[in-house]
């Protein structure tokens, strides 16, 4: 099979994410675009790697996706601090850095 509908649909959900981090204001929203984010490139790398008959781009995508449970258990603890400390999940309404 032609590795062009493996790179659409790569395209299409690296924009249905970026048009979420871009558009939605909740914080848990914008944290799932970004991991559609990242499986449309692990998608794309796993897709080259194929054609090239290489496992380089799959070995990638293994350490990408390690990296990728750690962020989850960081990123959603991070997550629910700040719903503890503000009650919101607004990123709006979100701004600890002021004094």
């Amino acid at each position: 099979m032609a590795a062009e509908p493996y790179l659409l649909v790569a395209i299409i959900l690296f924009a249905i994410g970026a048009v979420g981090v871009l558009v939605r204001r909740n914080a848990i929203i914008i944290f799932l675009c970004i991991e559609l984010m990242l499986n449309a490139v692990n998608l794309a790398f796993v897709t080259f790697a194929r054609i090239q008959h290489n496992l380089d781009g799959q070995v990638f995508v293994f350490f990408v996706m390690i990296v990728a449970a750690a962020e989850v258990a960081v990123g959603l603890a991070l997550i629910v601090a700040l719903f503890r400390k503000k009650a919101t999940l607004a990123v709006d309404e979100i701004n600890l850095m002021k004094w």
